[in-house]
């Protein structure tokens, strides 16, 4: 299988939250090629799939905290009257079956493969502190 998003690209939307390796919201709505509107409809539209070790929404302290760290955060996202939402390794497997796009599946594949294949566990030990990974 060709690589649709490089290795770079996944580990560097990786966060430490609330002692979890989480992915947020806008970050994964770039790699599946959708709105972040679109993914946040699609996770509420089918939120009992969603329990609280596949998602959370952060609180406004952590959202406050990422958004220091992400200084290339432009545009609409800026200043977003919505927190965002963070993804367990769990609630990014089931956000390629809410979005149903070709796109997902690949993309959710390789990130399960990538995965597999790398050094996940000691690259990015759970840590307490909010922060990337």
């Amino acid at each position: 299988m060709t690589d649709i998003i490089s290795i770079d690209s996944i580990t560097s939307r990786i966060y430490h939250i609330r002692g979890l390796k989480v992915m947020i919201d806008r970050d994964l709505a770039e790699l599946y090629c959708v709105t972040t509107k679109a993914l946040k409809q699609a996770v509420r539209r089918n939120i009992n799939r969603f329990p609280e070790d596949f998602m959370f929404e952060l609180t406004f302290k952590e959202e406050s905290f990422l958004r220091s760290q992400i200084v290339t955060l432009e545009g609409k996202g800026k200043h977003s009257k919505y927190l965002a939402m963070a993804f367990t390794e769990q609630g990014v497997a089931m956000l390629s079956t809410v979005l149903n796009s070709e796109r997902a599946i690949q993309v959710n594949i390789q990130i399960s493969d990538w995965k597999k294949t790398s050094d996940y566990a000691n690259l990015y030990p759970a840590s307490p502190d909010a922060g990337r990974a």
